[in-house]
């Protein structure tokens, strides 16, 4: 039985992120520069993208580029950002020939125009696609998109649009950039870090996490059956017993 038939269609999370790390370290590795690791992350992001289409996966994050990374050199952010044009240009037909629809969270307006534009255009041309939403977090930092949260819900206060006794979780959600995705169920980090990096905090409240030491560029179809499987595997409990979870 291979990989893919292991996997449990009928067990799958509702929503996958995924914090893409090393592609500086696989290029590092392979004697080149940094930006053909880069070039080299697209085809696992397609090969990610396919996978969790054709398993029947509904939401999909890649936390593409943080607001940290602005801080990079120069040059390398130029290249990240001339990468994300071409390759947004370039899956347009995978993402249709999926029935994949297009969503970005982050600091959108951050970003070059020409990427800025070419994102949007994407996005308004897969909008009625219905398969998977892909979420790109591109200029994304968490802690930035909570702290917007509490300065919307203040001003909202204060012009008592709403009490503060109103405000509960589902208010806070409604606020964020993911107010219209679940809650994360499964996050997958890539290159053998064992860290959260600002994202998704407050949406991965519950989920499972999946660390694997496997590098961006060389993450396949078969490595995301594996993370699943092991997700499958486990007993989310929601802070109840197991004993509660059986009766």
């Amino acid at each position: 039985m291979s990989l893919k038939e292991k996997v449990n269609k009928q067990k799958l999370p509702n929503h996958v992120a995924i914090i893409m790390d090393g592609n500086g370290r696989w290029a590092k590795q392979q004697g080149l520069i940094r930006v053909i690791g880069h070039e080299n992350g697209t085809k696992a992001v397609r090969q990610t993208v396919e996978a969790s289409a054709e398993l029947g996966i509904k939401n999909l994050t890649l936390y593409a580029f943080s607001t940290e990374n602005w801080n990079r050199p120069k040059l390398e952010v130029q290249t990240l950002m001339k990468l994300l044009v071409k390759s947004l240009k370039k899956e347009i037909k995978t993402l249709q020939d999926n029935n994949i629809r297009l969503l970005a969270i982050g600091c959108l307006n951050d970003l070059p125009k020409k990427a800025h534009q070419e994102l949007l255009d994407v996005i308004e041309k897969t909008k009625n696609n219905t398969n998977m939403t892909l979420t790109l977090a591109l200029s994304y930092g968490s802690r930035e998109e909570i702290v917007n949260v509490i300065k919307e819900l203040s001003v909202k206060v204060k012009n008592n649009i709403i009490s503060s006794e109103s405000i509960d979780e589902s208010i806070i959600n409604k606020h964020l950039y993911t107010q219209n995705l679940p809650d994360v169920d499964l996050l997958i980090r890539t290159s053998g870090e064992q860290r959260i990096s600002n994202f998704l905090l407050w949406q991965i409240a519950y989920a499972e996490l999946y660390f694997t030491d496997i590098l961006w560029p060389d993450f396949n179809k078969e490595h995301l059956y594996e993370a699943l499987i092991n997700y499958q595997n486990r007993e989310r409990r929601f802070g109840k017993t197991s004993e509660q979870l059986t009766s």
